[in-house]
C-alpha cells in the first residue's frame, strides 16, 4: 500500500516537473517571437 502511494506521488512529481519545463520553454519561445 505504501509503495503504491509513493509511486503515485513520484509520478505526480515527474509530471509536474515536465509541465514546468514545457511551460518555461513556451514562455521563452513566446518572448523570442515577441522580440522578433
Amino acid at each position: 500500500m505504501l509503495t503504491n502511494c509513493l509511486r503515485v506521488i513520484r509520478n505526480a512529481w515527474h509530471f509536474y516537473y515536465a509541465l514546468r519545463l514545457v511551460f518555461k520553454a513556451v514562455l521563452r519561445c513566446s518572448h523570442l517571437n515577441r522580440a522578433l
